[in-house]
Order: C-alpha cells, then sequence, then structure tokens
C-alpha cells in the first residue's frame, strides 16, 4: 500500500484558484478531522479549519478504482493565495499525507493499470510542446494503445502459448507446431512494423523539433529567410554586409514543421572586432544543429572558398539552397523569401526529414527514442523468426516468441507473464 500524497496542481502564483490533489487509501477516514467528504463526484461547499486558518473551498471525491490514480483521490479548490495554499498542505502533512514526487500521481495511475506506459509518455509530450504540431502529435498518441500494436499483441500470444506448450506438453497433450503457418501469420505483421518504422522515423522530428542552421556570405539572404520562417521581424535586415553580428534564435512552426532557427553572422573574414567574434561562434552552432541552409544568391552563386572551408566538417548536414530567385534563376532548391516563394525548401525539408509523408500522417506513430529502439528490436525478433529452417526445435520458436512478446510489453508496460500465461491455461486443455 502506498502512503497518501498531495500536490498543488496549479501554480502556487496569486490567482482566482488553487487546486491542491490528494490521493490514497481510505481517504475519507484520513481526512475526517478536517472535513466530510461530499457524494462522490459531486463538487461540494466544504468548510474547513486548522490551528490558526479557515477556508471555505469546492471539494471533489473520487474513490478508488474509479480515479486518475485508481486509489481515493479528492480535489480541493482553494481561494487562490499561495500563502494560504501552503499551510494547507502543511496541515495534510500533519494527517500523514506527504508532499508528492514529481511525476508521483501519474506513476501511480500506471502502477494501478489506469495508464498505459505510452500514455504517460504522450502525457509527458503534451505538457511540453512548444508548437501546434508537437501538441497534435502528444494528443494522438494519448489514449489506448494504437490498434496494429494491438493487432500485434493478437498474433503474438496463441502463437507464444503455442509455442511454450509444445515445449512442455507437447508429446503428452499431442500439441504440435506449424512453423510454416506461423511465419504465415508473422509477415503481414513484420509488413507493419516496417511502415510504422518508416511513420516513427519522421515523428520523431515532429516531436523533438528540427533545428537549422542559416549558413552564407553576408548579404546571402539569410536574415530575410530567418523571419520569413519565424513570421515575424526577428532579425534586422539591410543592404549592408555583416549586419549580423551574432547568433540569433527563435523557435517556430513553419508549413507543419517544429523548427528551431538559428541565424548566424555572415562567414567572411571580419575587420570589426564584434562581427569577428559572431563569426567565431557559428562553429558550435553548426556542430548541435540536424541541417545546415548553405545560402547563395542565385544572381552570384559563384563559390566563396573561404566559407567552404568552414562548411567541410559539416559537408554530410549541408543543403545548398540559392536565394533571390525572383531576380536570378538557379537549379536545385531555390527560393526567395522576399516575395515568400519557399514551396522548394519545404519539399526539400519534409523529404529529408520526413520521408515525402504529410506531417498529418505521422500523427500517432512511436516518437520517443525509447520507442523507436524497441521497435527496431521488435522488427528484428520478427525476421529471425521468419528466417527459421521449417525443422527448427519448438525451443528455439518459443525463446524468438517470448522475446519478441517481452519487447511489446516493455513497450506498452503490459504485464507480459500474466498476459502469456492467461492465454496458455485458457487456449489450450493442458489436462490440468
Amino acid at each position: 500500500m502506498f502512503p497518501p500524497i498531495c500536490a498543488p496542481a496549479t501554480p502556487l502564483f496569486p490567482a482566482a484558484i488553487h487546486v491542491v490533489r490528494v490521493s490514497g487509501q481510505d481517504l475519507r477516514t484520513r481526512l475526517r478531522p478536517l472535513l466530510n467528504l461530499p457524494e462522490p463526484r459531486r463538487a461540494a461547499l466544504r468548510r474547513m479549519s486548522w490551528g490558526d486558518f479557515q477556508e471555505r473551498a469546492l471539494v471533489l471525491f473520487f474513490p478508488a478504482p474509479a480515479s486518475y490514480t485508481g486509489e481515493d483521490v479528492v480535489e480541493f479548490q482553494l481561494h487562490g493565495n499561495p500563502l494560504l495554499t501552503r499551510r494547507f498542505l502543511e496541515h495534510l502533512g500533519t494527517l500523514g499525507i506527504r508532499l508528492a514526487e514529481p511525476g508521483e500521481f501519474t506513476r501511480r495511475a500506471l502502477l494501478h493499470g489506469k495508464q498505459d506506459l505510452l500514455e504517460v509518455e504522450a502525457l509527458g509530450d503534451l505538457l511540453s510542446a512548444a508548437t501546434d504540431a508537437q501538441l497534435r502529435m502528444a494528443q494522438a498518441r494519448a489514449g489506448q494503445v494504437p490498434a496494429w500494436l494491438k493487432a500485434a499483441k493478437a498474433t503474438i500470444i496463441p502463437w507464444l502459448a503455442r509455442a511454450e506448450g509444445a515445449v512442455d506438453y507437447g508429446e503428452d497433450e499431442g500439441i504440435s507446431l506449424d512453423l510454416d503457418a506461423l511465419k504465415r501469420d508473422f509477415r503481414p505483421l513484420l509488413q507493419q512494423f516496417h511502415v510504422e518504422q518508416t511513420r516513427s522515423a519522421a515523428a520523431r522530428w515532429l516531436r523533438d523539433g528540427i533545428t537549422l542552421a542559416l549558413v552564407g556570405r553576408p548579404n546571402a539572404g539569410k536574415s530575410t529567410l530567418f523571419n520569413a520562417l519565424a513570421g515575424e521581424d526577428r532579425a534586422i535586415v539591410t543592404a549592408h554586409p555583416g549586419t549580423t553580428r551574432d547568433v540569433l534564435e527563435v523557435r517556430c512552426e513553419w508549413a507543419g514543421l517544429p523548427l528551431v532557427l538559428f541565424d548566424t553572422a555572415g562567414l567572411r573574414r571580419a575587420n570589426d572586432p564584434v562581427e569577428r567574434l559572431g563569426v567565431e561562434r557559428v562553429a558550435p552552432v553548426l556542430e548541435r544543429v540536424d541541417l545546415v541552409l548553405h545560402l547563395e544568391p542565385a544572381s552570384d552563386p559563384k563559390p566563396d572558398e573561404a566559407l567552404l572551408a568552414h562548411l567541410e566538417p559539416f559537408r554530410a548536414k549541408v543543403m545548398d539552397v540559392y536565394t533571390f530567385s525572383d531576380v536570378a534563376s538557379a537549379e536545385g532548391i531555390a527560393i526567395s523569401a522576399a516575395t515568400g516563394d519557399l514551396t522548394a525548401l519545404e519539399k526539400a525539408l519534409k523529404a529529408r526529414f520526413l520521408g515525402d509523408q504529410a506531417p498529418e500522417a505521422c500523427l500517432g506513430a512511436l516518437a520517443t527514442q525509447r520507442q523507436r529502439e524497441l521497435l527496431d528490436d521488435m522488427v528484428a525478433q520478427v525476421e529471425m523468426l521468419l528466417g527459421l529452417p521449417s525443422e527448427s526445435p519448438a525451443e528455439v520458436v518459443a525463446s524468438l516468441l517470448q522475446g519478441l512478446w517481452e519487447l511489446w510489453a516493455r513497450l506498452t508496460g503490459e504485464d507480459r507473464a500474466e498476459s502469456a500465461l492467461d492465454h496458455l491455461f485458457t487456449g489450450f486443455c493442458l489436462g490440468k
């Protein structure tokens, strides 16, 4: 049994109300010295007094197990004075209700089966989303286990039960294992896994954001493009070379892509000490970004040897972009930030990071590094299964299926042992 916990569910700033949440076993008894709880799920005003303080609060009671955490949960809506809320939390401590650790309410929801691991991770992404695209991604992954993962479970479990039955009871109960039939069932599963790998690779960028550095010689159009992508005038644009003296950074969403943009000083030999310092700060930025956009004026595309030397260590992540396409034509990715013609850049970025998928096609895909790595491991496990010779012993098949099921359970947080046993003992007559 977990000890009861409490925490403010709203920031402790002056406000109209503050919400304090309590979770634990038998809270009706625990809180009786302070108040009589209202009927379940019916808000009621309650007068409370403790020490030298008193409060009139709106109270909601959610009895176990039908609550967020699976335990009794009580929410207090107090007047929004930070000092009052702190004194109330201190008094809850005297009733044996300690302050919760970060994320402890959601941890208990996971442990009590109220949420699965994927839903918990989606909640974390929802709370940290900084763009509309990231918000949509998090919301699409909230809720139940994706249908394709449920279908995978429906394929894995019966075969795991049969394989384990063949190993333990095959001779006594006549349980056989048809590996060719297993392969027929698992080939469509592998195809679905490959589809999800593609979606997952793209979803990663929508979740984490894409970091872009704009580089080029002075007056290559970096600041104009920076402002166009950011949707606001963040960088000063003039005809005088060397206007940008420092690295500018902005987070934004453009064409459905969450971006972190860096506008850098023009790369050239600078006599001005301030401009020279700005040029020196470019290299660390180039090391950390996902992509470097090398801007070259379409009207004057001759190579700049000094600039190319700066970019050489990062050549694998450099994309050449020709600017001012409204005044001169160029092959490749040609844009005009001044006129708003950025179609070629949008196509190039989506091809590189999303595999030409629309951002909407990636909604609901596995996106965290943990999820993507487990999906890759599941693919490898299925490929090993499909590569087994037809005469492989049941022990080998069972071992691979156990590994696959363990990966599935780690991905979702489900109790693999309990689920496997349920199917094992209900799916076959083992004479026991």
